[in-house]
């Protein structure tokens, strides 16, 4: 075995080689540490939360007493017993930390458990009597239909006109009406909701929480107990998954083992049961749409009317922002000249909805390709020349504006979809896929080439900002601490290579620190895909400060100009002047010259009218495109995605094994999203409104038999126009989107199978029974 401090050194840039993850090895090992997989400090509790069994009602018994007579328990706290605000909705005050004496959704949480064990604890909370009193005249709102005809909602309608739309439609040639769906989606991360909370002296508190959003938990715990800010502190290493479900959610569970610790006087955990876990928080939100479109003869979009409504859930969460990146990307990479829209934010009683990879994008998206395919089969055209009529402009000037305002600059889709259309030999397929399905009556294909653009930032301009903390200790080595969380997309990896490439050094001499708003304080969530582009730039920025000073000492050194001063290859070199960097280190320390640093670094560029929702709310587009063929079997509904070829525009790529990865995984989760992975709650009856695909048995997330045979993906080569990071481009979200070309494929298969003429109407997820729907073959209705 070698010695702890043996390493292969990488000398040359660092940007652009594809590193691994820098804990891939602890990984596959085991060896990563995970909050559970911390050691326990002495006297842990362990707690467990109390769930509602009632949708919509009014607590008229809460008995408690068997929960708090049970051996081991040690704390049961209602809402009563809440010394601050009893508040975790990031936006709105609308979301209790524990229900007071309304509930509205089955499976709130309505009081919690310490005690000395997990298995007390969960044991415990059985024990619970409730009960409820229900209203028939006013039973649970549990679908979007409900919702729109009881006005109910958790933020008022919004309407955005852009263009003469009934002049558009008044001289265009054509006309379609139609109407979709497209479900929910559960995170369904490795490692589920958690924190551990452990007190510590003077009234304050240190947790360490499995969160997107340190900063978040740091204010919401201090809320709920009724503390300051600096009385908190938040860590975070690692998180095994989120996908946006930690980013406003993992509060709930924060405050409840705040709360315990702080009653207490002990460390308390709680992990959440992954059956508590899926029924008790938020998802992805499903949205329905009605529209009219107007084209011409090209398949040319005149006009659109469109109604987009999502479910919400009881409370508001991050619903706004979240419908408002759907406006944002109904364009997708087309241009819409005339467009009415009318979004409506229902509040149903089932569990709040809230971020999810992509954020609303993939929702405006899914409609906009439907249309298109829609007037495509209207006019017998083949879709992918329909959407190519449809693209941005790809200079300035007519039709290189959105919806919302904002210049198109920097269009590469009609290039990179020709690209790939070519690599991937559409037309001929397309002929080849023509010829299989007039000669099989049973099973059918599809193909389709969909295009992706998609914004970059925050709609909320204030997020996006970044700090970041780099020390460099007197044998040349660094450690980087920063606002970002590492969630298995790469983040730490990419930060190290930004900041050992600053300083010329091989990235074993870099170390990344864990999250913690005690070293960086008011972090942005790491979303929105911005993670490196907003902690790369603020790392960077603290490595140049450090460099500044460490050339004007050799400057100083060797008589000559600091800008002459290069780092490279572990070493710092100027006219008449060579050495180590660590060498330098220590006699920059020794001359007493500070060598640590902070960061900072903001968005430019971009401005968002909340109310109006125009402006430039993206700092840049990325880029792709998609092309999957797929099977049906036009008997028994199922599908299987044959090939998938995928062209991707990461800019100039930091990491370009990690960026493939990104890509690979975020196609795959949507295509999970579109085909298999169905929400379904109890419609009614005395358990209305319980979600029962609460578990792996019930609820199907792609597995690695799912992975089409073929799949190939490239990057594009395409440098970001903007000053990001080392030219690079986002990729955590934008792949996500690349899977409705699936969709569309599945689409085409069984539009092969139906007569000609013939509507074709498929909501997601396109399950067998969806499928077969779709078919005229199953009259049953969508659940």
């Amino acid at each position: 075995m070698n010695a702890p401090h043996a390493r292969t050194v990488q000398h040359g840039p660092q940007v652009g080689r594809p590193l691994p993850h820098e804990s891939a090895a602890l990984h596959v090992s085991g060896a990563a540490r995970y909050i559970d997989d911390l050691p326990e400090l002495a006297g842990t509790l362990h707690a467990a939360p109390g769930l509602s069994t009632c949708a919509r009602g009014r607590i008229t018994r809460l008995d408690l007493d068997a929960v708090r007579a049970l051996p081991g328990v040690r704390c049961v706290l209602t809402a009563a017993d809440i010394p601050g605000s009893n508040n975790c909705g990031p936006i709105l005050h609308d979301d209790p930390v524990i229900a007071a004496s309304e509930v509205q959704f089955y499976g709130q949480v309505i009081f919690v458990v310490a005690a000395e064990t997990r298995d007390i604890a969960r044991a415990a909370v059985r024990l619970a009597r409730v009960e409820y009193a229900t209203d028939p005249a006013h039973p649970p709102i549990l679908d979007m239909d409900s919702a729109i005809a009881a006005e109910s909602w958790v933020l008022p309608p919004f309407t955005l006109t852009r263009g003469p739309v009934d002049e558009a439609f008044a001289r265009a040639p054509h006309h379609l009406h139609g109407h979709a769906r497209v479900g929910g989606q559960e995170h369904f991360y490795l490692e589920g909701q958690i924190s551990y909370a452990q007190p510590r002296e003077d009234h304050s508190l240190h947790l360490i929480c499995s969160t997107q959003h340190p900063t978040e938990m740091q204010q919401m715990v201090s809320h709920v107990l009724g503390w300051r800010s600096h009385q908190v502190s938040v860590e975070c290493r690692r998180m095994g998954g989120a996908f946006g479900g930690k980013e406003s959610q993992s509060a709930q569970w924060a405050c409840l083992a705040a709360l315990l610790a702080a009653r207490t006087g002990r460390p308390v955990k709680l992990r959440l049961d992954r059956d508590d876990d899926m029924v008790a928080t938020g998802k992805r939100h499903p949205f329905q749409y009605r529209w009219e479109s107007a084209f011409d003869a090209t398949g040319l979009l005149l006009g659109l009317r469109l109604e987009m409504a999502s479910d919400c859930g009881f409370s508001a969460d991050l619903s706004g922002p979240v419908n408002d990146r759907a406006i944002c990307h109904i364009d997708n990479a087309y241009y819409l000249d005339a467009v009415a829209l009318r979004s409506l934010r229902c509040k149903t009683h089932r569990v709040s909805n809230t971020a999810f990879r992509g954020f609303g994008g993939p929702q405006g998206m899914f409609v906009i390709e439907t249309v298109l395919d829609d007037i495509a089969r209207h006019l017998g055209l083949d879709p992918l020349a329909v959407r190519t009529r449809n693209f941005y402009a790809t200079e300035p000037g007519p039709r290189s504006t959105t919806h919302y305002a904002m210049p198109v600059e920097d269009n590469v889709a009609p290039a990179l979809v020709t690209e790939l259309a070519a690599d991937c030999d559409y037309a001929a397929r397309r002929a080849a896929m023509a010829a299989f399905n007039a000669r099989s009556p049973v099973l059918k294909r599809g193909l389709a080439l969909t295009p992706l653009k998609f914004g970059i930032s925050f709609n909320a301009t204030h997020y996006n900002q970044a700090g970041a903390l780099v020390h460099v200790y007197t044998d040349g080595t660094v450690l980087v601490s920063h606002g970002g969380t590492e969630m298995g997309q790469g983040l730490y990896t990419k930060v190290r290579q930004i900041v050992a490439h600053e300083f010329g050094l091989p990235v074993e001499d870099v170390r990344l620190s864990s999250t913690d708003t005690s070293r960086v304080a008011n972090t942005s969530a790491t979303a929105a895909s911005s993670g490196t582009d907003l902690n790369g730039k603020a790392a960077q920025a603290a490595c140049q400060n450090i460099k500044a000073r460490l050339a004007a000492l050799v400057a100083e050194l060797a008589g000559c100009d600091p800008a002459q001063v290069e780092f490279a290859a572990g070493q710092v070199q100027a006219p008449g002047f060579a050495s180590g960097f660590g060498a330098l280190v220590m006699r920059a320390y020794q001359a007493r010259i500070q060598l640590w640093d902070a960061g900072f670094y903001r968005t430019p560029k971009i401005h968002f009218d909340p109310i109006t929702k125009l402006g430039r709310p993206f700092f840049y587009f990325a880029y792709g495109a998609a092309c999957s063929e797929v099977a049906i079997d036009t008997l028994t509904g199922e599908t299987r995605v044959l090939r998938v070829d995928v062209l991707h525009d990461a800019g100039q790529s930091i990491n370009p094994a990690l960026d493939i990865g990104q890509i690979e995984g975020g196609f795959i989760q949507g295509m999970g999203w579109l085909t298999s992975e169905e929400l379904w709650w109890r419609p009614d009856g005395p358990q209305a409104g319980r979600l029962m695909s609460h578990a792996p048995s019930t609820y199907k997330i792609p597995t690695a038999s799912d992975v089409p045979e073929v799949f190939r993906v490239k990057l594009y080569a395409n440098a970001n126009r903007e000053d990001s990071i080392h030219r690079s481009k986002a990729v955590g979200e934008p792949p996500f989107m690349l899977a409705l070309s699936v969709f569309q494929a599945i689409r085409d298969a069984v539009a092969a199978a139906l007569p000609a003429g013939r509507p074709l109407q498929l909501d997601a997820p396109a399950t067998p029974e969806a499928v077969l729907r779709a078919l005229g073959a199953l009259d049953e209705p969508t659940p």
